[in-house]
């Protein structure tokens, strides 16, 4: 389907601000969806925020107000600016692209300290 590739990531401390990126790439297809999922240690994968190709955006309860989602559709972008950062959102964060199926990519560990 498309290959993803993140960028971003890293050690911050409680309070800060990331800011998150990916790109979709590998010839034909369509994307209705670009977003972020995360899974952290002993818990299931979620879905943190997406958004459509029209702009319609939807986050997980426990980062709305916090965390914003963005793409650029002629370059198959999305971005995640995340403030306010908490221990709690430690995890590994998977970009995600929704065409026929929903495609992961490799994803970026992100370590929010107290």
């Amino acid at each position: 389907q498309v290959q993803l590739v993140e960028s971003g990531g890293g050690l911050v401390q409680a309070g800060g601000s990331l800011r998150l990126s990916c790109t979709a790439s590998g010839g034909m297809f369509v994307i209705n969806a670009m977003g972020w999922d995360r899974q952290a240690p002993g818990k299931e994968r979620e879905m943190v925020a997406m958004i459509t190709s029209g702009g319609r955006t939807n986050y997980a309860d426990s980062v709305k107000g916090r965390f914003t989602i963005s793409r650029d559709n002629a370059k198959n972008t999305v971005s995640l600016q995340m403030n306010d950062l908490k221990p709690e959102d430690t995890a590994v964060y998977y970009c995600t692209a929704v065409t026929l199926f929903t495609n992961w990519g490799q994803g970026t560990q992100i370590t929010v300290s107290s």
